[in-house]
């Protein structure tokens, strides 16, 4: 039995490990880290600390699919409903260019829930604060070691967290329930986040605060605010010539993948997914 670890439980992870239960079943073991404490990546849905009100979708907020990824991916976009965990979105949302024939869906249990849904079906041993430093070749398998010490042994590695953190690794690599109150997020532009990268978000949080209140002036005070910063956002230029996934080494298998390597959506990430388990099934 091959041991495959998948780091990043995210959605291009977690459906890359779902799919591999199933097209492969009990000829892998599947392991999944994650060196945050839970589960989602760029589609985690922040908790409330205060039961009367609600969650919040910090990354995506809906999903929109065009009519050829409806039909291409229609067995995802099927289960997905079917199991309650995507919903159509039907209301009308300020702002957003509507394409012809696309179609707009929303999480009712917060976008984490597709992560969570996948994860499950994938019966992988997940693993959270497990912070990846480094991969190290050894014969026929690759040495892993974490932050926090201590390494482990395995037959394959998929890496899916944002390009930026792989070039960072050492080693041989280059309900909504009734009667809560509302919640708000606030996304700043793409100039704004260069701009204050670098700072503490204690500091930008004020900012952030006065336009909001410039926009709506009669704001209540909430009960709390957690400022989010995405270090890693949308990616504006993928990887060239790499379709869905770029193999970095056949023997042990060494595999990189997520939407750096297709395109920033839901569909890119389920396009990386099936790429790179065409090439762990040719490779295990």
């Amino acid at each position: 039995m091959s041991r495959v670890l998948i780091v990043g439980a995210g959605l291009t992870g977690s459906l890359c490990a779902c799919l591999l239960r199933r097209e492969m079943q009990n000829k892998v073991q599947i392991v999944v880290w994650d060196k945050a404490r839970g589960s989602g990546g760029r589609m985690s849905t922040s908790r409330p600390p205060d039961p009367s009100s609600h969650s919040a979708d910090l990354g995506a907020q809906y999903i929109t699919t065009t009519p050829a990824y409806a039909q291409s991916h229609h067995s995802f976009y099927s289960e997905l409903l079917s199991s309650g965990v995507l919903q159509p979105l039907d209301c009308l949302v300020e702002g957003l260019k509507q394409r012809d024939g696309s179609r707009d869906y929303m999480t009712p249990l917060g976008m984490c829930s597709v992560v969570k849904h996948f994860l499950s079906e994938s019966g992988a041993d997940l693993f959270f604060e497990h912070h990846v430093t480094g991969l190290y070749r050894r014969g026929a398998s690759w040495e892993v070691r974490r932050k926090a010490g201590g390494s482990e042994t395995f037959d394959a590695v998929v890496l899916t967290m944002p390009v930026p953190q792989i070039l960072q690794l050492q080693g041989d690599v280059g309900h909504n329930a009734p009667g809560r109150g509302p919640s708000l997020v606030v996304h700043t532009s793409v100039p704004f986040g260069l701009k204050h990268l670098e700072e503490d978000k204690e500091d930008v949080q004020p900012i952030i605060l006065q336009e909001l209140h410039k926009l709506l002036p009669g704001l209540p005070q909430p009960i709390s605010i957690k400022c989010q910063k995405w270090r890693y956002s949308q990616v504006l230029t993928s990887v060239p010539d790499c379709p869905g996934q770029m193999t970095v080494l056949d023997c042990p298998p060494l595999v990189c993948g997520g939407d750096a390597f297709s395109h920033s959506n839901f569909d890119g990430c389920v396009e990386s997914a099936l790429s790179m388990l065409r090439v762990l099934k040719a490779s295990l």
